[in-house]
């Protein structure tokens, strides 16, 4: 690949760029044209700003490109993203494919505005037997694939893994412990009593016998199940005609437990050993996108998204965006089924075999089982979007009356709660949480370690400023105040065909349109002159004090230059804030309790700079425990084999001086 500079000559004087106004749209555009080669790459157009407004691919960058100089015919997105583009950048790739993967990469990384966004893309967890043991174990896993051994999934959920695994043990007596909870066992453990593991760490089963059960379990994930099952059934009758009827009960608990995998996670395909099945369905100016896994034969669960995009999109334009960049991060599968075609479904096919080194094919079926699961797929889409579109038209509600509630100038699309945590001062915490449109948005949540020494234990309103102060400093650094909400409201009413032209409803901010405090009159005032003292005025603010005896229900609310009030005790807003300020003390806490058990669990030699987990564990084996090093002298210390007589001295030194 080989990157291309921008449009904008360096060699320009300043006064030149003072006197003559920056090039912007088609110009920028048609004077890119005249460098761009005719091979395949990938484009970005930038704003004036330098953000990035949209990535695309081409099989000809400069054939594609010229197509943006001719503003006749374009729809309303690209005539906007045309007029927006201030400079270009381009990388030439060897093949297309290439460069699809490369514009898929591109887009997940920066998020421009006009392409389509695939969001809420949170890991999937996987069943990995480990390569790295002379035992291999089988665990769950999520993240990166760095540990040694073979992953199989994706799995939808958690859930779906662990009851995997669950049958899994029983059928194959694989172990799921630690390395270090197996090399420390000197007898077998309960899970070898109740037959859900072979007990390897003892040698109660020869490793050779073991590493076919390890070749079985793999081969029944890879999907091959209904081989395992047949080799299974007849070492069972063998078993039986040899009058080996208790060798011949443990093959039948082993195929009963295979069943078992197979039969509880709903329709499984008799003739789709693995595949993913993807439908789409658009309502009401959302998509929504529903995936199904199937491997071995079973379905694995599935998970719907909701991808960002712009109204102008078709159904397929949407779905092959999304393929694109779903499979950035994950290992296709052999087969991908679709409910719509795709205008480049041969090079998406392509582009995912070049990257798996095995041939993956993308179709959209016509008849049969295929068929079948497309279409129970895309019922699942239409459902889960009529659920979404409730869901948004009962949040979109309750933010009116938020914003009707607390005299606000345009309904609110992002709300900031913040609340503190500790006891009695000590691993004091702060907690924001987000909510807006779509409700909350725990992406954007963030938690705040009290930092200041300066602090009396137990200042609530000494955190307060500070947790403030750090986000708001923040803020004014890496985000110029956006437009207000109501302005983007009052152009769109106007004229009804300025829809198009302002940003989505869904966008999520990054300034607030409405902080709340969890506190009452005081907490209030601490916010109000920390926002004051950045030079803050306009975040309308309000404080929410716990009713007598702490009722939930008789709430009291405090605003800058207004008298305080309650809401009536059935107001559906009254509820929806008594949610937002629940969330926030929930998450609060959740942040001080895992803070604190850090403090509890934390080693007293992890203090010591020097003394790494290696020296650590070395001489914890010597010593028993670290408080029994405290007390050992130098030449005891120096003792423990890898311990210099100068770490030695470091350690002796940490505890007495």
């Amino acid at each position: 690949m080989q990157e291309t500079p921008d449009s904008q000559n360096p060699a320009e004087s300043p006064a030149a760029e003072d006197a003559a106004p920056a090039k912007k749209g088609v110009e920028v555009i048609a004077d890119e044209v005249k460098r761009l080669p005719n091979g395949p790459g990938v484009y970005r157009m930038l704003d004036d700003k330098g953000e990035v407004l949209y990535v695309g691919k081409a099989r000809s960058l400069k054939k594609r490109v010229i197509s943006y100089t001719r503003l006749q015919g374009q729809s309303n997105r690209i005539m906007r993203m045309i007029m927006a583009t201030a400079a270009m950048e381009f990388v030439v790739t060897r093949t297309e494919p290439e460069a699809l993967l490369l514009e898929a990469n591109l887009i997940k990384r920066l998020r421009p505005r006009f392409n389509v966004l695939l969001r809420d893309d949170k890991s999937f967890p996987y069943i990995l037997v480990t390569g790295d043991h002379e035992s291999p174990a089988i665990v769950k896993h999520r993240g990166a694939r760095k540990r040694k051994g073979e992953y199989f999934g994706p799995f939808a959920s958690a859930g779906a893994v662990d009851r995997t695994i669950n049958a899994l043990q029983k059928a194959f007596l694989i172990r799921t412990c630690s390395d270090s909870y197996y090399e420390n066992r000197t007898r077998p453990c309960l899970q070898y009593q109740i037959k859900r593991c072979a007990a390897p760490c003892t040698r109660e089963i020869d490793p050779e016998d073991y590493a076919g059960l390890v070749s079985e379990a793999k081969a029944f994930l890879s999907g091959r199940s209904q081989l395992i099952k047949t080799q299974l059934a007849r070492q069972m009758e063998t078993a039986s005609a040899e009058l080996e009827f208790e060798r011949a009960a443990i093959y039948r608990d082993r195929l009963s437990a295979l069943s078992h995998v197979q039969a509880h996670q709903g329709i499984n395909p008799q003739t789709v050993e693995e595949a993913d099945v993807f439908a789409i369905h658009q309502d009401g100016g959302q998509t929504c996108v529903q995936v199904f896994f199937f491997r071995t034969g079973q379905n694995w669960g599935n998970r719907a998204y909701f991808p960002k995009a712009d109204k102008s999109f078709e159904e397929a334009d949407i779905l092959e965006s999304f393929l694109a960049q779903f499979y950035d991060d994950k290992p296709a599968p052999k087969q991908i089924l679709l409910s719509h075609e795709l205008a480049e479904q041969e090079l998406l096919a392509e582009a995912l075999s070049e990257r798996s080194g095995r041939k993956i094919e993308v179709a959209k079926p016509k008849r049969g089982e295929k068929k079948e699961l497309v279409d129970h797929a895309l019922t699942n889409a239409r459902e889960a979007l009529g659920r979404r579109l409730a869901e948004t038209s009962s949040q979109a509600r309750l933010l009116k009356g938020v914003a009707e509630a607390f005299d606000l100038e345009a309904v609110p699309r992002r709300i900031e709660v913040y609340d503190n945590s500790h006891i009695m001062g000590t691993n004091a915490v702060g907690g924001m949480i987000v909510a807006g449109t779509e409700g909350f948005t725990k992406g954007q949540y963030r938690k705040f370690n009290i930092k200041s020494e300066d602090l009396v234990p137990g200042d609530d309103y000494g955190m307060m400023r500070e947790v403030l102060s750090r986000r708001f400093s923040r803020l004014l650094k890496e985000h110029v105040r956006e437009k207000p909400a109501v302005a983007e409201d009052a152009a769109v009413a106007e004229d009804p065909d300025n829809a198009d032209l302002a940003p989505a409803a869904t966008d999520m901010p990054a300034w607030p349109d409405l902080l709340l405090i969890d506190g009452g009159q005081g907490q209030l005032t601490a916010a109000r002159e920390t926002l004051e003292s950045l030079g803050i005025t306009d975040v309308p603010l309000v404080g929410i004090a716990k009713g007598p005896d702490r009722d939930a229900g008789r709430e009291k609310f405090f605003m800058p230059g207004r008298q305080s009030f309650m809401l009536p005790e059935r107001d559906p807003v009254l509820y929806f804030v008594q949610r937002l300020r629940d969330e926030a003390h929930r998450f609060a806490i959740g942040s001080h309790r895992a803070r604190r058990k850090k403090d509890i669990t934390r080693n007293p030699l992890d203090e010591i700079a020097g003394v790494g987990p290696t020296r650590k564990k070395a001489l914890l084996r010597h010593f028993g425990t670290a408080k029994a090093v405290s007390k050992a002298g130098v030449d005891d210390l120096a003792a423990v084999p890898g311990i210099s007589e100068a770490i030695a001295k470091l350690v002796y030194d940490h505890f007495h001086e």
